[in-house]
């Protein structure tokens, strides 16, 4: 009898420790995630929007007009127990995609790994970027232009609240004296995390 409560005591106190080390991971209590204490602060730039979106998306057409708008949900959660962020895109017209977005205090840079449905690259792509003084959070991938001249395309995530934000996912010269808009998301928040 000894043996056996022995037994038990040391399940009950391993399993105990072992569900304490993942306290910031989704949960029935906590469907996106919850921020990790000991993640780099920044992590918490897209803390207000962690939760599920209703979004509409745009993007130019080849004749340089805009395309029609497809509905889409956005989710967003906190992964690898608090320390990063994760989101994944559902659209209407079934492209849909996702990132993993980590903040790198040494170099006090976010680095975006993007994924999508239709394409299986052997290396994910990666924007890197920072939060701008008014909140925005701005990430940049060099692309060349259509004629050959150097630039980036710039995502710009904008108008964050609680309540929704934008997107816009532009190509721009080097030193960004040119910018030219190719995609549009709005979004209005329709779940919030547990803050």
């Amino acid at each position: 009898m000894k043996i056996l409560t022995s037994m038990l005591y040391l399940l009950l106190v391993s399993t105990t420790h072992s569900f304490g080390q993942y306290d910031y991971e989704v949960s029935e209590e906590n469907p996106f995630g919850r921020l990790n204490p000991n993640a780099p602060a920044q992590t918490a730039d897209f803390a207000p929007i962690i939760g599920e979106c209703k979004c509409k998306s745009q993007k130019r057409a080849p004749d340089k007009s805009w395309g029609d708008e497809v509905a889409m949900i956005w989710r967003w959660k906190y992964i690898m127990n608090g320390m990063a962020v994760q989101d994944e895109t559902l659209k209407e017209d079934s492209m849909h995609s996702g990132s993993i977005r980590q903040f790198n205090a040494d170099s006090l840079k976010w680095y975006v790994h993007y994924y999508s449905s239709s394409s299986v690259p052997t290396r994910l792509p990666t924007w890197e970027g920072s939060t701008s003084e008014d909140g925005d959070i701005i990430l940049y991938r060099e692309q060349t232009a259509p004629n050959g001249n150097d630039g980036f395309y710039r995502l710009t995530f904008f108008n964050i609240t609680d309540d929704g934000f934008d997107w816009i996912g532009e190509w721009v010269n080097t030193n960004e004296t040119f910018a030219y808009e190719t995609w549009k998301i709005s979004c209005t928040k329709v779940k919030q995390d547990s803050r």
